[in-house]
């Protein structure tokens, strides 16, 4: 588990001027985003993806969006280091849900000849990190990615499927873009994410109403997110759960008393958030394969004699 410290700082709402694109790596921005409403029509529609596109933009016209980026930063260079884990380079790669371009400043062009990043927010995109790589930047919902079958070799994603009403049809899609042997490398918020403020907020409104609603958006189960990505096409899976704490100098006036309940010594208040990550590959003729069954040439019943089998064996040369 990492734990990081959350600096007090006062939100204000900016001014209408959206900040000039500092990213010189930043082509142009083509619309590949649904008409307000849209949705699969085999989707729950939990989220609203007009006003989830609303608050992206907002919240990247903030004067000093960084400040608020350190959860972003640090899932994006974990998915980086995954990237990097794979012996291999990757002449075309995509970020799907990019925000700023957080796992594409931890990349290098030796291992990403070029980049396209695309998401539901036109200022995340115009208001990118900088990074070394050749990038393309495409308005895009991640339900409905514009590009065609087999284009890339590798696709990321961190922490923007959470929030997706379709999230089969997303992995479809990732799938579909990739090509034959392509991976697919994302990171989602778990279950365990923000159980403090979960907890607190159920107790106090258990006592104070006799009951308690939801006030936090549902997870995907880590069980459910291995078969999601089975379902959708992809093989050679991995998924591995990490978790990363915050603790905060404390909450608004009006949640002092959640503080009361699960408060530090130091009078700090913890957020935990799970994260998890998910490796997937488009199957391909090259990749190894399990052997046949009934190939084996060893039962399990003799593994506790592979001493003695090779020691017979030494003496026999």
């Amino acid at each position: 588990m990492l734990w990081l410290s959350r600096l007090r700082l006062r939100w204000q709402r900016p001014s209408a001027a959206e900040v000039p694109a500092k990213n010189p790596g930043l082509r142009r921005v083509a619309s590949g985003v649904s008409s307000p409403g849209s949705a699969s029509p085999r989707a729950l529609n939990i989220f609203d993806r007009d006003l989830k596109r609303k608050q992206k933009n907002w919240a990247a016209r903030q004067p000093e969006p960084m400040k608020f980026d350190y959860l972003k930063e640090e899932v994006g260079s974990r998915i980086a280091d995954r990237v990097y884990d794979i012996a291999r380079d990757f002449r075309l790669a995509l970020d799907v849900g990019c925000g700023r371009g957080y796992i594409a400043q931890y990349l290098n062009k030796e291992t990403v000849a070029k980049f396209f990043q695309t998401d539901i927010a036109e200022n995340a995109l115009k208001n990118a990190l900088e990074m070394e790589i050749p990038t393309v930047s495409v308005l895009a919902d991640e339900e409905f990615l514009p590009f065609r079958e087999n284009t890339f070799d590798l696709v990321v994603s961190s922490l923007s499927l959470h929030w997706v009403n379709d999230l089969p049809r997303a992995l479809e899609q990732i799938h579909y873009v990739l090509k034959p042997d392509g991976v697919f490398i994302g990171a989602m918020f778990g279950g365990d994410t923000l159980y403090e403020l979960r907890c607190s907020l159920q107790l106090a409104e258990t006592e104070r109403e006799g009951g308690f609603s939801p006030h936090i958006s549902p997870f995907t189960a880590i069980n459910d997110l291995g078969h999601l990505l089975g379902r959708a096409g992809f093989n050679t899976l991995t998924v591995d759960t990490d978790e990363i704490q915050v603790n905060y100098p404390g909450m608004f006036e009006l949640m002092e008393d959640l503080q009361e309940m699960y408060g530090n010594e130091d009078g700090s208040v913890p957020a935990t958030y799970q994260i998890y990550y998910m490796i997937g590959w488009k199957y391909h003729d090259s990749q190894a394969r399990p052997a046949e069954r009934g190939s084996a040439t060893v039962s399990f019943g003799e593994l506790g004699k592979i001493n003695d089998l090779m020691s017979q064996g030494k003496k026999s040369q």
